[in-house]
């Protein structure tokens, strides 16, 4: 077994002589024979090793009797032992978490924690070969995602270190037959015979029944691990580009758009993984009853022929189409949301509620080439001026326009989402006169006048 497993760890690159080595260490079999097995070859490699052991106070006094143990061993082996007791249950109760995914977080934390403090360069753990093919299993029953189905690394960052697992390409028989071997005595813990968890399920039921068909499984299953995370690290790294180039992600907002004709130019395996990155921004915490179903239903709204729909998803989240844009928030009005009116004072300017202004001013200009500016003669208005959002029954009229438009109507030939119709600003005269729908379009007063004296409004966009 130790050949196998310095081979193991040669070919991944696991350890460097002269490094400091964190060794989680629960008493039971699989971490003692990895606590042996480190050891054994520390004088060789010049490793400094510290043993880490949990207390979850789940089980009373047969936990606490767990890490009097491990300190026990180390003080025999002359290893330098760290252990903590950490209140899972009341960590539990206050995080509305299952009971392994609370143990896990706290055992990790204090794991970074002694990372920091020993300034230690990998954090060694126990997983073995059985435990890769059960990960991986769970996955598929669990999971569309393909990360998820992966299994667990050979290596990965943490805090400034690296967690490595060296036992992956060995067995839990080949485990035991190392601790019968060396004489290493270990503690059992009874909740890993109960069938309630779905590991322990799969381990009694399942995994005998593949490894009747290929007594090799967990090298297989190692093999597949590896090359799905390879495929997956790569792949994850241009859904983040496809990101940054296309999604335009609003902090303010907890809100992502995006052009989706510009989305669908990627390949679907990049806008899959751009998706749950989306998803990942705008949640603090992917909802439990968020599931691939979700997923399916928005790429068929990408993909509908329909120019708007919309989705619901969890927590109130929203997935909006308007034309060629799709837009992803939560229902909860913004704080720019509300309907507002103001006057503006010439010169002067008005701070609009997403940070953008718009001045005023009096000019000798006579010409306007940009939808940022609206020019009109003075005497063309009635002041003072007013910047609003949209009333039913808006209407404006422009240079070669016969007749009057509604404000409804250009923002659905602007393909306008429906969202931001509500919010958007509105120049009018002291009569109501609509004028420039700001950045959108420019009105012609109803009063034509020879000037020589013109106003001048001016858009300057937020972060400009």
């Amino acid at each position: 077994m130790k050949d196998n497993v310095l081979a193991f760890m040669k070919q991944n690159r696991l350890i460097k002589p002269n490094s400091t080595l964190l060794i989680g260490v629960s008493g039971g079999p699989d971490s003692m024979a990895l606590l042996h097995f480190l050891d054994s070859i520390k004088n060789e490699w010049n490793l400094k090793l510290v043993a880490l052991t949990v207390d979850h106070q789940l089980r009373g006094e047969e936990s606490k009797e767990d890490l009097r143990f491990v300190e026990s061993t180390c003080d025999k082996w002359n290893i330098k032992f760290c252990g903590t007791s950490l209140d899972v249950p009341s960590y539990k109760e206050k995080r509305h978490v299952g009971t392994q995914v609370a143990a896990r977080e706290m055992r990790y934390q204090f794991f970074f924690e002694k990372m920091e403090e020993y300034n230690a360069d990998y954090l060694a753990l126990g997983h073995h070969g059985d435990d890769q093919v059960e990960t991986m299993l769970m996955g598929f029953v669990r999971s569309s995602n393909s990360r998820a189905m992966s299994g667990i690394p050979v290596k990965r960052p943490f805090n400034n270190g690296t967690i490595i697992r060296p036992f992956l390409s060995i067995t839990k028989k080949d485990i035991h037959s190392y601790c019968q071997k060396n004489g290493i005595h270990s503690r059992l813990d009874p909740s890993n015979e109960k069938t309630d968890y779905t590991r322990n399920y799969f381990r009694q039921y399942v995994l005998p029944l593949l490894k009747n068909q290929n007594h090799t499984i967990h090298s297989t299953a190692q093999q597949l691990s590896k090359s799905l995370q390879t495929d997956e690290d790569y792949l994850s790294e241009e859904a983040k580009k496809l990101v940054q180039q296309v999604i335009l992600l609003d902090r303010s907002e907890n809100c992502a758009s995006f052009d989706i004709n510009l989305f669908q130019g990627y390949h679907t395996a990049l806008q899959r993984r751009a998706y749950h990155l989306i998803l990942k921004y705008l949640y603090d915490e992917l909802p439990k009853n968020l599931s691939y179903m979700h997923e399916e239903q928005f790429f068929a709204l990408l993909s509908s022929q329909k120019a708007n729909g919309r989705l619901d998803f969890p927590h109130r989240l929203k997935v909006v189409k308007s034309y060629c844009k799709l837009i992803v928030y939560f229902e909860n009005k913004p704080p720019n949301s509300s309907p507002f009116h103001k006057v503006i004072n010439i010169p002067g300017h008005v701070i609009l509620s997403d940070g953008s202004v718009i001045h005023a001013d009096f000019t000798k200009e006579s010409h306007n080439k940009s939808q940022e500016k609206f020019l009109c003669g003075r005497n063309q208005v009635a002041l003072p001026l007013h910047i609003r959002t949209r009333r039913t029954g808006d209407r404006m009229t422009w240079k070669g326009l016969n007749g009057s438009k509604k404000i409804k109507d250009i923002f659905i030939d602007e393909k306008i989402p429906a969202r931001f119709r509500d919010t958007w600003p509105i120049v009018t005269d002291n009569n109501g006169e609509v004028l420039w729908l700001v950045g959108l379009k420019q009105g012609q007063p109803s009063h034509q006048t020879k000037d020589t004296s013109f106003i001048q409004l001016y858009l300057e966009k937020a972060g400009m």
